[in-house]
C-alpha cells in the first residue's frame, strides 16, 4: 500500500525527534526563584518606564526615576 507524502513527513519528524538528545535544563529551586525575581524586576522596569514616558507631574517623575534606578541596581546584582 502506497503512503502519501504527508504520512512520510510525519514519520520523518517522529524519527528526528527520537534521535535528538533531550536537552532539558534542570533548575534548582534557588535558580527558579532567581529567574522569577528577575522576570518580576524586568516587568516592573518596563511598567515604570512606560509611566515615566506618560507622566506630566515633576514630583511623580522624580519618584519614578528613583524607582527605576533601584530596579536597575537590583537587576545589576
Amino acid at each position: 500500500m502506497a503512503r502519501g507524502w504527508e504520512s512520510k513527513s510525519v514519520e520523518s519528524q517522529k524519527e528526528d525527534k527520537d534521535e535528538r538528545p533531550q536537552k532539558r535544563a534542570i533548575w534548582t529551586s534557588e535558580q527558579m526563584e532567581d529567574a522569577r525575581k528577575r522576570e518580576s524586576l524586568v516587568l516592573s522596569k518596563v511598567r515604570i518606564e512606560r509611566e515615566l514616558a506618560e507622566t506630566t507631574s515633576e514630583v511623580r517623575r522624580k519618584s519614578l526615576q528613583a524607582a527605576l534606578a533601584h530596579l536597575e541596581d537590583e537587576l545589576g546584582k
